[in-house]
């Protein structure tokens, strides 16, 4: 195993995922060739087909049907994956030879697989428009569920941010009619305003915790 998975942290992401209640993750990934002069901007559909060792990929087609690119999944089904945190947050900082912090115990991005006490496993790949999530799938997102019916007739949904020292006492974002509008405003957060109105291709990775 060599493949670690960053969740967001601000929005509580990797939390929900330790804790199971987020199962699965929405990703926009580079396509792994492009024919010349195509860009993604060009796809209309795709098609899903393995290579002969078993290695899900996706096929990209334009709209006159010509096939314009390949997309290699980051992570493939019954792949096990390192949950990346940092040193700090598990409770295991590293130094140096000379003693010093090293950058992994205040940024995952520096942490080493091997080091990493949680993992998951890949159970479903598929590739989708970002906006054709379900309801039920958002909830799988780490959208979360008030469980207060109110006076209009409906629910509540919200998802997490961390606590800051202006608002420690308050983790909530929201609250959302749906888990639809809940989870559009998450990964606008995460991934930049304007993402799900933009309806990006998306490969969907979905996944068990392990450990």
């Amino acid at each position: 195993m060599s493949k670690k998975i960053m969740f967001n942290d601000k929005f509580c992401l990797t939390q929900a995922v330790l804790d199971g209640t987020k199962t699965m993750t929405r990703r926009i990934e580079k396509p792994t060739k492009m024919a010349a002069g195509y860009t993604i901007g060009d796809v209309r559909r795709f098609f899903c087909g393995c290579t002969g060792g078993n290695k899900r990929f996706f096929g990209l087609v334009n709209k006159k049907g010509d096939t314009i690119g390949i997309l290699f999944p980051r992570y493939q089904v019954g792949e096990v994956v390192a949950i990346a945190q940092c040193y700090l947050d598990i409770g295991n900082p590293q130094f140096d030879k000379f003693g010093h912090d090293v950058p992994g115990n205040t940024n995952k991005m520096f942490v080493k697989v091997s080091l990493m006490p949680h993992h998951i496993r890949i159970t479903n790949v598929r590739m989708e428009c970002l906006q054709d999530i379900s309801d039920e799938n958002c909830m799988r997102e780490g959208i979360k569920f008030v469980g207060e019916l109110r006076a209009d007739g409906y629910n509540d949904y919200y998802f997490s941010c961390r606590p800051t020292p202006k608002h420690s006492d308050n983790n909530m974002i929201g609250y959302f009619t749906s888990p639809r509008e809940a989870y559009a405003a998450l990964i606008d957060k995460v991934s930049g305003k304007g993402t799900f109105e933009r309806n990006p291709f998306v490969v969907v990775y979905q996944f068990e915790k392990i450990d």
